[in-house]
């Protein structure tokens, strides 16, 4: 049998066992040791545990002829003693093969209600796709769900699924299923109102009493409103004359994101390289570079005379072009390819970068980002991303105690 021959054709007869009753150590073993006995080869294997019970399906080649009766009877006597039952049912081949188009989708809820589950699945299967496993990557801070599907493209299916989880108010992402999925990676974010809680031109501008003038320029330019750049200078304008020694203040001042931390820190175990990029300023991205352990940040610089805020900005505007240009520099020097970066951001600014990206994540973002990104987040925890590049709270929670042993 040569290596891309199937091992068991699809004329083979075979039988479906399943076992299924309160879960307990050795039940795996049992059934194999018993099927053992008859000689029969293994197809195929899948196993569930929900709340201490379990649902064990074995596909395996029928038995020598004669046999078949008495494997039968003695599957059901070793369940029975197991206090558990059995189903066995006869068939040909494996499983059907699956359509073409492979996706994973992940569902965020909090919680996830049965409604909204049953609205996604159906409009999974109304574009002609079929659900192949569902699996939960997390309970909490949010109830996370991985279905795998197959038979419908990636983009058509991502459409679909937004328009329904906006209606829903759950998010929903789809991403094409493969190796790159859990390959290594690179992710970079937007800073203000994505890394952490603030503005920070706005904790700037409460030191020089304008903050409610810069909070409205900065407000309009998040929504499209006005040009970037623009907003920029006129917003910096307002902090001439502030003494220097405000950036070491408006530092200590700056709020993590809930889970921030914990995103990074388990993407960096993981062998993700991590940066940010920000319309905001390298005073104080460089100080967040130096703490999360960060591999790449950039940002606008204030400019600083004899110890004051001069009102102007140096060097490179980091504007909503300039945030998609940072990302390929920064994918090129991470050896990574563009399709497999992940983008998060929360504003219009935040767009050409999350399109750019092969996963593009509004997090908590203005109307006009989320209709745009790939996927979007509305939990106000930011390691809830992790589980859409499929790693699970049992692996993150893992990595801690091993890190910490």
């Amino acid at each position: 049998m040569s290596a891309s021959q199937p091992p068991q054709s699809a004329d083979v007869p075979t039988l479906l066992v399943k076992i299924f009753g309160k879960d307990r150590p050795g039940i795996t073993a049992g059934l194999f040791d018993t099927l053992a006995a008859y000689s029969v080869d293994v197809v195929d294997i899948e196993q569930v545990v929900t709340r201490g019970r379990i649902v064990l399906c074995a596909l395996v080649t029928q038995p020598p002829a004669g046999l078949e009766g008495d494997l039968r009877s003695t599957v059901h006597s070793w369940a029975d003693s197991m206090k558990m039952q059995a189903e066995i049912i006869s068939g040909i081949g494996d499983n059907r093969p699956r359509g073409l188009g492979r996706s994973l989708v992940t569902v965020l809820g909090h919680p996830l209600t049965s409604e909204s589950t049953a609205a996604i699945a159906a409009r999974i299967t109304a574009t002609g796709g079929n659900i192949d496993r569902i699996f939960r990557l997390a309970k909490y801070p949010v109830t996370a769900v991985e279905f795998a599907v197959s038979g419908t493209e990636t983009e058509s299916l991502r459409t679909a699924l937004a328009l329904e989880a906006s209606k829903l108010g759950v998010d929903v992402a789809v991403v094409a299923a493969g190796l790159h999925r859990r390959a290594q990676r690179l992710v970079v974010m937007d800073v203000d109102s994505t890394l952490i809680q603030d503005e920070v031109i706005e904790l700037f501008a409460a030191h020089a009493g304008c903050e409610d003038e810069v909070a409205e320029v900065t407000a309009a330019a998040m929504r499209g409103e006005l040009d970037f750049e623009q907003s920029l200078h006129a917003r910096v304008r307002l902090l001439a004359g502030l003494d220097a020694s405000v950036v070491d203040k408006v530092r200590s001042e700056v709020r993590l994101t809930p889970g921030a931390r914990t995103l990074i820190r388990t993407l960096k175990r993981l062998g993700f390289q991590v940066g940010v990029v920000s319309g905001g300023f390298t005073q104080v991205t460089d100080d967040l570079k130096e703490r999360l352990g960060l591999d790449f940040a950039q940002a606008n610089t204030l400019e600083i005379v004899d110890g004051k805020l001069t009102g102007k900005v140096t060097g490179e505007i980091v504007d909503r072009a300039g945030k998609a240009r940072l990302l390929r520099r920064f994918a090129t020097e991470a050896a990574v390819p563009l399709e497999q970066t992940v983008a998060i951001g929360d504003g219009a600014n935040d767009l050409d970068m999350l399109n750019a990206a092969g996963l593009g994540v509004a997090f908590n973002a203005k109307p006009v980002v989320r209709e745009a990104a790939h996927t979007a987040v509305n939990v106000p925890f930011l390691d809830t991303v992790l589980y859409l590049l499929g790693i699970t709270r049992e692996e993150v929670e893992a990595a801690d105690t091993h890190a910490a042993d």
